[in-house]
Order: structure tokens, then sequence, then C-alpha cells
């Protein structure tokens, strides 16, 4: 501290700097002292407290004071001390020391870094400098302190990192790479930017020149393999040589478990492929003798396990065995020229052959399976188209199970489309069209030709044509095809309406609407309706072809029979048509005959009917319709008049019968209220009688119920009193009963009680004698006498006799036994 005086007394570890302004020096003053400023001298830092260094601990010093061998400060001439500019100083443990002016303390005092085991500090130099034991280190160069141990830090030298070892466990690589040129630690020579593994377990400090680029971890090879590219031209761990680009498999059976070198790239794991005996597969570009066979394909069959090598595939996976039935077939074919074991015959390259079930098949890598064919079955209405492959013939095999030749193929018949939806639509409406299945093209096509129709089909190769009639099948040929019948259809017809296979050959009708013009110009549209069918004889073959002549015979007929009768209704007038309507039709239509019959086809038409008949003019619909409705009312009144007469004169009828009807009812009356009078009478007395009688009777008939009662109440009495009586002995009886076996119960149990109790007792006198010992009871019952002899004995006394004066003593006996004469003998 400083006062006015200028007097600074300076504690002890502080310390002061002091400048003499006549020389321009600072010097250090250290307490503890008073320091007294002169008038020249300015304090020009201070009291500052020394620097502290703690054990294991450092500082540093910047531009320090310069020092001789023995550690004293080297003074200038001035008597000022030489500072180091520009460099720095590292302080460690000591005594508390000052700041010389010009020095500073660079950071704060720092601990001394301690460096674990398997730790490492990499350290750098920074300039030129040799160390404390004696190694020259040069600007740039690493090295590594390791653990454990306490680094003391040196100017020059900079901490870059904290290495830390590698733990590796069992299965388990460490890959490095070389900074630099270096040697590792089994003291290989190792270029810059080369790697390698190290695969001892345990832990591993990098070098300084090392660097860890990964943890490599093994494949555990279960089941499994290994499949690895070489990145360059190296030898393994097992001693191949492997060149770049080079792929193999490591398996179970090279080693367990497998760590990829540096020059190793894993590709992938490869799961062991299994064949059972029922199993068989083709490998494309199998390996054989450690190479691979480009091009080639090998089969191999079950039992079997392996793996596939590099560039080796499976063709469709594992296959099972293929097994035939008796009704199953293979289309094979050669690929290439080879010898067939299973028939032991020379197969070439093209030949097509069928092996037939049952049986099982292994093909081999020259064979191709074109088609497993089954036999196809056919009922005798079903067939399927066959064509030859080396003639291009094509027939039709039906109404027996057949299996295709090695050159026979399945023939599809193709059918135009309106044909196509008229087979597809038979026997199923419109509304399910969209729902059907595509037809088989295969399959012989099959139509059944419904009840008393025809169906013609059209031979194009033989150019002939054959007609069905049914109800039968009709089954085409490879080159038929069915004739369609195009026909007239809806009011007025018209045509192409009608799309059918089959023609029906009637009794039907069909509907038409003509326009005719009568003699008078009267327009008019006739609804008729012709009944018609088809004369022919189904055994004859060429009345059969006579139906197909007329394309379109509905609308043909229409046409002629309209014909005739617009005729006919041009040379007669309205009223006169209208009048005879029907017979004017049908004269003209069927003349003098019955029926109209058309040649070309053998069709007759056998009726007309006549459904409407209205005129086209809107004029004369009118008129007609007032004219009727006239004709109406007239009818209409006459008949109203008619039945109002008529009920008039029924009422009058019904009315006399009802007069006459009262009169007969009324006389009825009288009679029957006669009779009535008569029964009341005879009621009356019958009345009087009975209730007297009655009285009497039922008199009677209640004392007899008294006197029964009476007698029935005495024996109820006289029993319930009996059962009382009995009622009282049973009780008493059991009561008695009851006590007679409670005093057994008691009597039995005080005779148990007083039983166990002598067992008790006795048992206790026996634990007492058994606990107290044969001897121990003889010295008990001695010890009477022998106490009493004793004290005789003391006494002096041969014998005694103690009395109380009222018993008796015999004194003969006693005097005999106290001299020791025998008792006498009685």
């Amino acid at each position: 501290m400083a006062d006015a005086s200028g007097v600074i007394r300076i504690k002890p570890q502080f310390y002061i700097h002091v400048l003499d302004n006549n020389t321009n020096t600072t010097r250090i003053e250290c307490g503890p002292q008073t320091f007294t400023r002169q008038d020249h001298e300015k304090v020009v830092g201070g009291p500052d407290a020394m620097i502290m260094v703690p054990p294991r601990h450092f500082c540093v010093i910047s531009n320090p004071v310069a020092k001789d061998e023995e550690g004293n400060v080297i003074l200038d001439k001035n008597k000022q001390a030489k500072l180091k500019h520009g460099d720095e100083e590292l302080r460690f443990t000591q005594d508390p020391f000052p700041l010389y002016p010009g020095e500073s303390l660079s950071g704060k005092v720092t601990p001394l870094q301690i460096v674990a085991p398997n730790t490492a500090l990499r350290i750098k130099a920074l300039r030129d400098f040799t160390d404390n034991e004696g190694v020259a280190h040069k600007a740039g160069d690493e090295w590594l302190f390791q653990g454990p141990g306490t680094y003391l830090p040196v100017i020059g030298a900079q901490v870059m990192e904290t290495t830390k070892a590698v733990i590796l466990k069992p299965n388990q690589a460490l890959k490095l790479r070389a900074r630099r040129l270096t040697l590792d630690r089994a003291k290989e020579e190792r270029k810059a930017g080369e790697e390698w593994l190290v695969r001892h377990v345990g832990s591993y400090l990098p070098g300084v020149d090392e660097e860890v680029v990964e943890v490599v971890n093994a494949y555990v090879l279960a089941k499994k393999a290994l499949h690895l590219r070489a990145l360059r031209t190296f030898t393994d761990v097992y001693g191949q040589k492997r060149k770049a680009g080079e792929e193999w498999i490591v398996t179970p059976a090279d080693n367990d478990i497998h760590i990829p070198d540096v020059y190793e790239q894993v590709v992938g794991l490869e799961n062991i492929i299994t064949l059972t005996k029922r199993q068989f597969c083709y490998v494309f570009d199998p390996w054989k003798n450690g190479k691979a066979q480009l091009g080639q394909k090998e089969l191999r069959t079950g039992e079997a396990s392996f793996y596939l090598n590099p560039g080796e595939s499976l063709e469709r996976g594992i296959q099972d065995v293929i097994v035939l039935s008796e009704d199953e077939a293979l289309l094979l074919r050669a690929k290439d020229t080879f010898a067939d074991a299973r028939e032991k015959k020379e197969r070439r390259a093209g030949d097509r052959w069928l092996l037939v079930g049952p049986t099982d098949y292994t093909p081999p890598v020259e064979v191709e399976i074109i088609e497993k064919r089954t036999t196809i079955p056919l009922d005798e209405n079903e067939g399927i188209y066959v064509r030859d492959l080396r003639t291009g013939q094509v027939r039709a095999v039906t109404g027996k199970s057949y299996m295709l030749t090695p050159n026979e193929e399945l023939w599809k018949k193709e059918l135009p489309k309106h044909i196509e939806e008229l087979l597809a639509k038979t026997g199923r409406g419109d509304d399910h069209m969209r729902d059907l299945p595509e037809r088989d093209k295969t399959r012989v096509v099959t139509y059944r030709a419904p009840h008393n129709s025809a169906v013609q089909v059209y031979d194009y190769k033989e150019k002939k044509s054959r007609v069905v009639f049914g109800p039968n099948p009709v089954m085409l040929g490879p080159d038929e095809q069915f004739t369609l019948l195009s026909l007239s259809g809806d009011k007025p017809k018209r045509e192409g309406v009608i799309k059918s296979l089959a023609l029906f050959l009637g009794p039907d009708f069909m509907t038409d609407v003509v326009i005719v013009e009568t003699s008078d110009h009267a327009r008019l549209s006739l609804g008729l309706s012709y009944n018609w069918y088809f004369q022919v004889n189904k055994e004859d073959a060429t009345e059969g072809a006579k139906l197909f002549n007329v394309p379109d015979f509905v609308g043909d007929a229409c046409k002629a029979i309209a014909s005739r009768v617009r005729g006919a209704v041009a040379a007669v007038s309205f009223d006169s048509f209208h009048k005879n309507s029907a017979e004017v039709i049908r004269s003209s239509v069927f003349g003098s005959k019955t029926a109209l019959a058309f040649a070309q086809n053998n069709l007759v038409i056998s009726n007309i009917d006549i459904q409407s008949v209205e005129p086209v003019d809107q004029r004369t619909r009118d008129s007609l319709q007032k004219s009727v409705q006239l004709a109406i009312e007239i009818t209409t009144k006459s008949q109203e008049a008619a039945a109002r007469h008529e009920s008039s004169r029924a009422e009058q009828e019904a009315m006399g019968k009802l007069d006459r009807q009262k009169i007969d009812d009324e006389a009825a009356a009288e009679e029957y209220r006669k009779k009535l009078i008569q029964l009341q009478a005879d009621t009356a007395s019958v009345e009087s009688t009975g209730q007297a009688k009655a009285e009497a009777r039922a008199r009677a008939e209640a004392q007899s119920i008294e006197g029964d009662a009476s007698v029935k109440t005495a024996q109820v009495q006289s029993k319930a009193q009996q059962i009382r009586a009995q009622s009282a002995l049973e009780i008493l009886k059991a009561e008695q009963d009851a006590e007679i076996e409670h005093q057994k119960a008691m009597t039995t149990l005080e005779i148990q009680k007083s039983k166990a109790l002598a067992e008790i007792e006795s048992e206790k006198f026996k634990s007492i004698v058994a606990a107290i010992g044969p001897a121990t009871l003889r010295a008990i019952a001695q010890a009477g006498p022998a106490t009493q002899a004793k004290l005789l004995q003391g006494l002096g006394l041969k014998s005694f006799l103690i009395t109380d004066g009222n018993s008796p003593i015999n004194l003969f006996n006693t005097a005999n036994g106290l001299v020791g004469a025998p008792p006498q003998q009685s």
C-alpha cells in the first residue's frame, strides 16, 4: 500500500515495478518490505501478487528474461534484465516468482494434461527444436505421446488431437491407411495411401502416420457363402492369388467366418441351395475347374446342397421332378443331338416325341418341354379340332377320349362375329351376354337344334350342304359353317330384324300391317295375322334343302299376301269392305282353296286373322268414329227402354206374390197362436202338481243327508281321538327310549373316563417308577429302617417299643421277638 509520503508497504509474495527517471530503467522490488519512493522514482506497476504454480501445473510467460546456466537472470550494463522478445517460456512447479519488467503471463496457470491408458497425444512441431531427451525435431514433424503418463508441454510443439486406442473384439479387424511412407507395428513398410488390416484381438493404438478407416466386422458363414470381388491383384489370407476384377465365394468349407480384406469387395451373401431327391435345377454358366463355362447349362439333381459361384444363375429356380399320371404326357423337343438314356436311342436336334405317364421325369439340358398334355375326355356330343403339323390337315375328333400325338396340335376354329353371338345367346337372354365366357375355339362347335326346326350347314371344302332337323345336336366340321337366316320382323315388316341359325317349321303365326286403298280412295291400315307352317318330308334331303331356298321367307310371304290384299281391296268401296272385310281378304289370298302354298320352300299359309282396320286419313277416321258412336248410342237407348219395361213387369209380379205371401203367413200365425195357448194351460197344471212333489222329496232328502252327516261326523271324531291317543303313546315311548339311550351313553362315557383315568394313573406311576429307577426305590425303602437303626445305635438301645397306651400289645410275641425265639406253629 502507498501513502502520501511515498512509503509503500509490500506484503509477502507481492512485488512492484519501480522506474528510475534518472536512468530510465525499471527494477523490481519484492516483499515483504517497506519501500520508500525517492523523488526521481516512480512506481509503474504493483503491488501485484507473485505468480504461484501449484504442483502438476504450468504457465506460459511471454517475453521471458534470459538466464544463465545456473538459472540467474542476466542483466545488461544498465542493470536492466534482458528479455527474449517474441519468445515464450514454460514454467512448472516452483516457488512463487515475480514478473520482471516486460514479462507477461500468457493465459492462466493450467494443469498438466494427463494421458490415460490406451490413449495418446498427437504432437506437431511448429519449429525446429531439441526436446529434453535430446531428440531433434524439425518444423512439421509429428509424433505420439502414449499414456499412461503426464505430458509436459514444450515450446515449439502443439497438441493436435487425442488419439484413442481401438478395441478389437473377436471376429473384428481394424482397417488402417498410411498417411505417408512409414513402418507399421510389424516393421512392414507402408506407402502413402496404402491400406491394411490389423486382425489381432485387443486394443490397438494407431501410429502417428496411421489413419483409422473403419472397424471391419467378420461375416459368419452359417449356411451362407460370401461373394467377393478383387479390387486389385493380391494374395488373400488363404494363399490364393486373386487378379483384379476376379470374383469368388468363401464357403463354410473354407472358413466359418471371414473378414474381408482391404482389396476385397463384398458383393453379397449367397444362400445355400438345397435339393431334395424329388427336385432339380438348371445352372447357367457353371464353374468347372475353377473357371466359368460361359454359355453352358448344367443339370443338378438332388439330394444335393451347393452354393452358386459368381456368374452362375438358376433357370426358373428350384423345380420339382415332373410326375405324370396315366392320363398325362409331356411333349418334348431336342435342342441338341444327344443319347436318350431313358429310351436308349439317339435324339437329333429338332426331334419331337411324347413321354406318356405314369412316370416321373427330369428333363436333361438338351431337352425342351414344349407343353404338358392331358388326355382330353370327350362325350358322345363333344369333340376337338386337331391339325397335323406335317400335312396341315385339320380333322375333328369326337365321341372318345383323345391324346394328341407329337405331330398334332389343337386347331382353333374361327366363326363370324354374329354367329358367335347367336351361339352364345342360345338358351339365354340378351341380359346375360356380358357375363358369358369366351368360347373354347379348339372344341367342336356344337349347336342344339330346337324341336321342330331345321339347321343348314355348308361344307366349303366339299361344296355341299346338309340339313339337320331338331331336336338334334349339330356339330360343325373343320370346313363347315352355319347358314345364317336373316328374316324380316317388326310391324310393318322390315328386313334383317331377326337373325337366327334355326328355321322353325311351325305351325306358328306372323303379323303385318298393310296399307290399302278402296275404290272410293279410302286409305286403310289393316293389321293382319297369318298362321303358317312348312310342309316337308324330313326323310327327303331334297325337300330339306328347299326350306332354305328363300333366304327371307317371312318378308317374301308378307309381300305376296299384301299384294293380293291390296288388289282385292282396290276393287271394292269402303262401305262394302267395312261390311265384308274378312270375306274380301280371305278370298283374295286363298281364292277357292283353304290354304296358300309356296312351292319354292314348301311354306303354307293356313289362315288369316284380321286384327284391326283403321283409316289412314284423319278425317275418315273421325267420320267413322262419329258414325260408330251414333250407332252405339241408338243401340244403347233401345236396350235401356227394353230393360225399363222388363223391370216394371217384374216389379208388378213381385208385388202380387208378396201380398199373397202375407195372407198365407197371417193364417199360419193364428194357427200357431192357438197351439201356444193350449201348451201354456198344460204347463200351468204341471207346474202346480210338480212343485208339491218336489218340496216333499227335497225335505226327505235333506233329513237323510243330515243323518248321514251326523254318523260320518261321529266316525271321524272317534278316529281322530284314536289318532291322538296313539300319537301321545308313541311320543311317550320315544321320550323313554331317548332317555334310556342317553343314560346308556352317559354310563359308557363314565366307564371310558374311569378306564382312561386308570390308564393315565398307571402310565403315570410307571413313568415315575421308570424315572426314579429300581436303585432309587430300594434306597427310599431302606432309608427309614436304616435311619432308625442308626438312631438306636446312637442311643445305645438294642430295641424299643413306643405305644400310646390305647392299643393292646402282645407282649408274649413281642418278647419272643426281642429274644429272637422262633414263632410257634399253630
